[in-house]
């Protein structure tokens, strides 16, 4: 038997206990409950893509081909395609410019051989994807298809990840940032003052880590064009939204709160970016929570500054800085909280102001 330091003699089961508290036990199920999330969201979101309602320009000299190429390519099993017939290919190429569609089939009614206009900017198992679907269909009518890429992706941006991995780096420097301040000084700052001096120190460090990161991915490695002002406040932006939830998060929840952010942003986040899958091939959960969540709204909107002239970003912009806000909030509100109930505290157990 184990001798402890006041001279008892315990078994191995109070060492156990010594070693392993009721709380590191809980958090040690907590984190094996994080490693099964992590593995079910990501191989559940990316198994079996498949394509789903693709929004596809189609267009013609002919209103009556373009017509019946819809009411064909509308009507295929499974719905992978959701077609719109344009007025002319400059309309198709400024929706798909304008990301209102992701590619435009341009129809030939004098010969066999129809173009489709796709976008590999917008993430090339995307483009593979249409470009799978819409050939099927037109052989299935004796039709060749010749592919036409209008938004290529970078040279050094293969299948149009730069993107995504430069988000994704961003996410994790914005809650790591956020865990280092409550480790080093508490999960809950002690009063407003703290809180607000954490804010600012995360602002400082999104500046600079959406500075680097475009840095990085433009000029260094030559992965995204676009302009690097634009990378930069989004890099900014995205940083401080994740760190702002993650400080708000251990504001109400303590350390699990650090749990509590690598759940939404890395096993919830992450696989519903549309980063390896863009959106119409994900399944339909992770297709509705993607665009919400800060991976995906960064992911959808660097790929916007890089290669469709910043259309698109509005929407993705609001919700990262709906995150933003909302973390500032929360946190400024559980400082308060935590400041308050200190001072009733004190003053419940000690004299009393006339005493």
């Amino acid at each position: 038997m184990a001798q402890t330091y006041d001279g008892r003699r315990r078994g191995f089961l109070g060492e156990v206990t010594d070693a392993v508290s009721l709380r590191a036990a809980a958090l040690v199920l907590g984190v094996l409950a994080l490693q099964l999330g992590f593995i079910t969201s990501y191989i559940g979101a990316f198994h079996q893509p498949e394509p789903d309602r693709i929004p596809l320009a189609v267009t013609s000299p002919d209103t009556q081909a373009a017509d019946e190429a819809l009411y064909r390519l509308d009507r295929l099993p499974g719905a992978p395609l959701e077609p719109r017939t344009v007025a002319d290919e400059a309309a198709a190429r400024r929706q798909i410019m304008e990301r209102e569609v992701d590619g435009a089939l341009v129809i030939d009614p004098r010969g066999t051989t129809d173009r489709l206009l796709v976008a590999g900017g917008a993430g090339g198992a995307l483009a593979q994807a249409l470009t799978e679907v819409v050939s099927k269909a037109e052989q299935s009518q004796g039709r060749e298809v010749r592919v036409v890429d209008v938004v290529p992706g970078a040279a050094g941006d293969a299948r149009g990840l730069s993107s995504f991995y430069l988000v994704v780096g961003w996410c994790v420097g914005g809650y790591l940032c956020a865990a280092i301040l409550a480790i080093s000084a508490g999960a809950r700052p002690a009063n407003t003052n703290r809180a607000v001096i954490r804010l600012g120190a995360l602002l400082l460090y999104s500046i600079a880590a959406g500075l680097l990161g475009t840095v990085i991915a433009g000029p260094v490695l030559g992965a995204l064009p676009g302009s690097v002002w634009a990378l930069w406040g989004l890099g900014t932006l995205v940083v401080f939204a994740v760190g702002a939830v993650t400080l708000a998060l251990q504001g109400l929840a303590g350390v699990i709160g650090i749990g509590l952010a690598i759940l939404l942003v890395v096993v919830l986040g992450n696989p519903s970016a549309g980063g390896a899958y863009p959106y119409p091939l994900l399944p339909p959960f992770w297709q509705a929570i993607g665009p919400a969540l800060p991976p995906g709204a960064g992911t959808y909107a660097a790929r916007s500054i890089a290669y469709f002239r910043g259309n698109g970003v509005g929407g993705p912009t609001l919700v990262l800085a709906a995150w933003a806000v909302g973390g500032v909030v929360v946190t400024l509100a559980c400082a308060v909280v935590r400041a308050r109930s200190y001072r009733d505290g004190i003053h419940t157990a000690g004299p009393s102001p006339d005493g």
